[in-house]
């Protein structure tokens, strides 16, 4: 009887009942609302899983959360977007540096070729005159000459300098004597060359032909004749004494004297030969007396 009357005394009134119902009706309320929250971050979480599934095509073991897990908290969500959209963003700017590796890769030959070889200018000739007896014995000559260098980048000065050129005995017209480096300077290009070619100045007497010297000798009709001595002068400034007796020489005659030519710059010691062509100075009038005198001294002769 006491457990009973102790249980009617415990039975709720009408306005305990209201009371506990709506209690009841307001956590059924707010955990409603917050299974609807806890629904919502899961879409968002789900979506964005998704998304960075379609991107990147990865799939990651915490962006998919178990049922008997307890649900993501609002921070646990935040970092899994920022993370993927930080490995989105990676992914795209890997592959745009890629790109451009390859692109210079490509194109870095080129580029060198075209700017950083540097091409040698043409060679700059000149002439450098010598004189028979330069070319015969040798000398050595300087000449000045004037070109462009850089001394700062963008600086252009102009330069004198002496160069020597060393003539070898024997050396003939049109030998080349090279002086590399000596050229102007411009930006972007090596420096020049310079080209001396030898050229021979015209002899009053002498006529080279090859490693021989000719030369041309007028004598009279009387020394052709009956015979003479005449003096042949020498490269150098000497004489020699030719003799002509005991000879008839008539126009055109030649006289080889061996020896006394130009030096042979192959072969050391050896020289080639003096060619002496001799010209007969005939009479431009002569008399009756003398006509006839020289009639009766060649009639016999021809």
């Amino acid at each position: 009887m006491s457990r009973q009357a102790s249980r009617r005394c415990t039975t709720p009134t009408p306005l305990s009942i209201r009371t506990e119902t709506s209690s009841r009706s307001s956590s059924s309320s707010s955990s409603s609302s917050s299974l609807k929250r806890i629904l919502s971050i899961k879409g968002r979480s789900g979506s964005c899983s998704r998304r960075s599934m379609t991107t990147l095509e990865i799939s990651s073991p915490e962006l998919l959360p178990t049922p008997s897990a307890s649900p993501p908290t609002k921070d646990h969500v935040h970092q899994i977007i920022s993370k993927s959209l930080d490995q989105e963003t990676g992914d795209k700017i890997h592959s745009v540096s890629l790109s451009s590796n390859l692109c210079r890769r490509a194109t870095t030959p080129i580029i060198f070729s075209q700017t950083t070889a540097r091409r040698k200018p043409p060679q700059v000739e000149k002439k450098l005159l010598c004189s028979l007896e330069d070319l015969c014995f040798g000398c050595t000559k300087k000449i000045k000459v004037t070109r462009d260098v850089i001394k700062h980048p963008g600086v252009i000065l102009e330069e004198e300098e002496i160069l020597k050129i060393e003539i070898k005995a024997g050396w003939r017209k049109g030998t080349k004597i090279t002086f590399e480096g000596k050229g102007d300077e411009k930006p972007g290009f090596l420096p020049g060359d310079i080209v001396f070619i030898i050229d021979e100045k015209p002899h009053p007497l002498y006529t080279r032909n090859g490693n021989n010297l000719e030369i041309g000798v007028e004598i009279s009709l009387v020394d052709a004749l009956t015979g003479c001595c005449i003096p042949i002068p020498l490269l150098g400034g000497e004489n020699m004494s030719l003799s002509l007796e005991n000879v008839v020489i008539y126009h055109g005659h030649e006289k080889v004297i061996e020896g006394q030519g130009m030096p042979n710059p192959k072969n050391k010691g050896t020289r080639g030969d003096l060619v002496i062509k001799f010209l007969i100075h005939f009479p431009t009038e002569l008399s009756d007396e003398q006509r006839q005198e020289a009639f009766c001294i060649l009639q016999d002769c021809c």
